[in-house]
């Protein structure tokens, strides 16, 4: 006979083409968590075959709870740390896909000629000076590359403001580094595009 189980929360996912399981618990109690809940939880995971257990709780944990969950598949954590771990989730993906935007602004830049990105105004004549596309992507590969390694503050010296005189030099987050990456990427799109629907592109 299966034993059947008391869970708060079940989630169920599918990554890669698997299927994945967790169950979470959450304690809303005014005293920490102790090692027999972690331990009771780690049962309920093994006997279900699931591939995590979570525990929830704002109150905290004993350390022999902390210890209990130590090396195993069951995580001990709070909703506000959980909320942290998100959002930073997010922001990696956000980084890691205005990367690739800019991998795939560098081929289309280089598809065009160099007549074509002169009077499409994608950079400057030589020695001349106005918008350059080259220096735009070099800015926000380097830019995100270091937000992307957590390498805060970040530094960027005058090569910002030669994009845009208002711009800081100094960014502290990943969300500053998204609130100037993104309309810097857009942009530079946005002028490719056109240049490659005008009349003789490639």
């Amino acid at each position: 006979m299966r034993t059947t189980h008391d869970i708060d929360v079940v989630v169920r996912s599918k990554h890669v083409g698997f299927e994945i399981l967790w169950l979470v618990e959450c304690k809303h109690w005014k005293t920490p968590v102790s090692k027999l809940h972690v331990l009771g939880l780690r049962e309920v995971v093994a006997d279900i075959g699931a591939d995590r257990g979570i525990v929830l709780s704002e109150s905290g944990f004993q350390s022999g709870a902390v210890e209990a969950a130590n090396l195993t598949n069951v995580q001990v954590t709070s909703i506000a740390a959980l909320s942290l771990e998100a959002e930073n989730d997010t922001s990696a993906m956000q980084l890691r896909e205005l990367f690739d935007r800019i991998e795939s602004c560098k081929d289309s830049y280089w598809e065009l000629d160099k007549e074509h990105r002169i009077e499409a105004g994608l950079r400057p004549e030589v020695g001349g000076h106005g918008y350059s596309s080259i220096f735009v992507m070099d800015f926000c590969r380097e830019l995100l590359s270091r937000a992307f390694r957590g390498l805060f503050p970040i530094e960027m010296g005058m090569s910002g403001i030669l994009i845009d005189p208002a711009m800081s030099n100094t960014f502290s987050s990943s969300q500053e580094v998204l609130a100037i990456a993104e309309p810097l990427i857009q942009e530079l799109e946005r002028k490719l595009e056109a240049t490659h629907n005008s009349p003789g592109s490639p």
